[in-house]
């Protein structure tokens, strides 16, 4: 039912109504850690028409435990994962399919520290929607429903004061930004932007569920006008949100879309001293990890997932987190992943570096060494089955039996090292894909070993189509 970021699925036949109570009453069934009930819950969603029958369905499961509901409307996600601390409330329920296609919808349930709820809290929540264990009160005893924005508010002065903490009035003044909402909740990063006097000009500022300026999630090909306009405008920056805003990605003063795996080094060098750790997925490129080692720092690998990069900055040393997806993850801030917050922090990147002669962002990253890596996918309907065939092979091929020169791990998915360059198959937690990365010292060997990848799956899935079928 969960996935590495809540529930998601296509709304009228995974997400309904009637799923949507009975995640609210298994949500207010539960206790705190201290083992009082669950008191006050906030919720809150993205633009997706969807969004607003499944919020009430949300809130009266919710109520018929005598959990208050504080409903704060449209908003990004991580507004409302910093919504359930400005509330002193137990729990937060942001309600989005993120970067997902308009027909989806879903469920992120977040702590007061702004962190999504752990894999033992889901299983608990999960258990008792399968079972219908619930606690419900008499009709005397519903909980409360109010609404309120405070939270988008205190959300916008936080980042306000963010910006205003690295880069002077001056410099922000003088930087011009394009950013593109995607039609997503990310408003409160105009706002903010606005109100620290940087030039910003918008793209696909109007919420809209179905995304019609773009598909929500931001990348190279989807952002294709965000890049064209920095460049036709001499714009400084180019932001992107995802339909949530909880994913932030760059354009820099040229046009050029910006990987998130520069971006991820870029924020990473900025965040770290010698010593201490940045939290990054498998799926990370090695440019982040000599970006750190550049700076006495070091990488802390983790699944593939914000829930689990953020359950990293809990361990000592580790002091930021984010994914080349585009998920940041400031823990000193919040644990939830803030493209706001991202927003702004690279916006004061840049002002300063233009402030300082520099030409931007792309002078900045120009200090790294990018390696040839490529990301592809395998759409699928039976990613665990393919998966656990995938798993068996590869463990024949490229194991330590296999008398391969390779190293083969199982953090999350299938890695394979090979020296120079390595390989990752693995299912993706939200969608049914099974996605591939291949990353090596040279574009050749990187395509050779993204063509191992590809021929594990493709062998595999023959396999499951025929069990009787002899590996070739």
């Amino acid at each position: 039912m969960f996935g590495t970021s809540g529930i998601r699925g296509a709304v009228g036949s995974e997400v309904t109504a009637a799923l949507a109570v009975s995640l609210g009453r298994a949500v207010g069934s539960e206790r705190r850690p201290d083992d009082d009930p669950i008191e006050t819950a906030v919720i809150g969603r993205d633009p997706r028409e969807s969004g607003r029958a499944l919020s009430d369905a949300l809130s009266a499961g919710l109520r018929e435990t005598g959990t208050d509901v504080i409903r704060i409307g449209e908003a990004s996600t991580p507004t409302i994962a910093r919504g359930v601390a400005v509330h002193d409330a137990d729990v937060g329920v942001a309600v989005t399919a993120s970067h997902n296609p308009p027909s989806d919808n879903g469920f992120k349930l977040w702590n007061p520290d702004g962190g999504a709820y752990r894999p033992e809290q889901r299983r608990r929540i999960e258990r008792r929607m399968t079972e219908a264990s619930f606690d419900l009160f008499g009709a005397n005893e519903f909980g409360v429903e109010t609404d309120s924005r405070v939270a988008i508010e205190r959300h916008r002065q936080a980042l306000v004061e963010h910006g205003r903490e690295n880069a002077s009035r001056e410099a922000l003044a003088e930087l011009s930004v394009v950013l593109d909402l995607g039609n997503g909740a990310g408003r409160v990063t105009a706002d903010a932007l606005a109100e620290l006097d940087v030039d910003v000009e918008t793209l696909n500022a109007q919420p809209d569920g179905r995304f019609p300026g773009r598909p929500s999630e931001p990348t190279a090909e989807t952002c294709d006008t965000l890049a064209a306009t920095v460049e036709a405008t001499d714009a400084d920056l180019g932001l992107a949100h995802d339909g949530d805003a909880d994913r932030l990605l760059a354009v820099d003063e040229t046009g050029r879309f910006v990987p998130g795996d520069e971006l991820l080094a870029l924020f990473a060098t900025r965040a770290v001293g010698p010593g201490e750790r940045v939290a990054v997925p498998v799926d990370t490129s090695q440019l982040v990890a000599d970006a750190l080692a550049d700076v006495g720092a070091d990488v802390e690998y983790t699944e593939v997932g914000d829930v689990h990069v953020a359950e990293a900055t809990h361990q000592e040393g580790v002091v930021f987190g984010g994914e080349p997806s585009g998920a940041w993850i400031h823990p000193d801030r919040t644990r939830c992943p803030d493209g706001p917050l991202a927003a702004v922090s690279l916006s004061a990147i840049v002002a300063h570096e233009v402030a300082a002669g520099g030409a931007g962002l792309g002078s900045l990253l120009s200090s790294f060494d990018p390696y040839p890596i490529v990301r592809d996918q395998v759409e699928t309907d039976r990613k665990r089955e393919l998966m656990d065939v995938a798993t068996d092979l590869a463990h024949e091929r490229f194991g330590p039996e296999s008398g391969s020169e390779t190293e083969l791990t199982a953090i999350d998915g299938i890695r394979v090292d090979a020296g120079d360059g390595w390989f990752l198959v693995r299912a993706s937690g939200t969608q049914p894909l099974v996605r591939i990365t291949a990353e090596a010292t040279t574009a050749e060997r990187r395509d050779e070993l993204a063509r191992l990848a590809r021929e594990l799956l493709s062998d595999a899935l023959g396999q499951l189509d025929d069990p009787s079928t002899p590996e070739p």
